[in-house]
């Protein structure tokens, strides 16, 4: 298997940066832009997606 040498490179980290924005914009209206808590909790469980997918390409 060959080494990744970067990160954007990988098709799961394209679509998890999608998905981060995409998360980002959902919870700026309705009810969860005023649900601070579950707000910062979806957006940090997807911001946790793109970090695991940095930390294991530098591995």
């Amino acid at each position: 298997m060959a080494k990744v040498e970067r990160f954007e490179d990988l098709i799961c980290w394209q679509e998890a940066s999608v998905l981060v924005k995409e998360i980002y914009l959902l919870t700026e209206e309705g009810k969860l832009a005023k649900d601070f808590d579950t707000r910062s909790q979806i957006r940090r469980a997807t911001l946790s997606v793109i970090k695991y997918l940095v930390n294991r390409t530098k591995k």
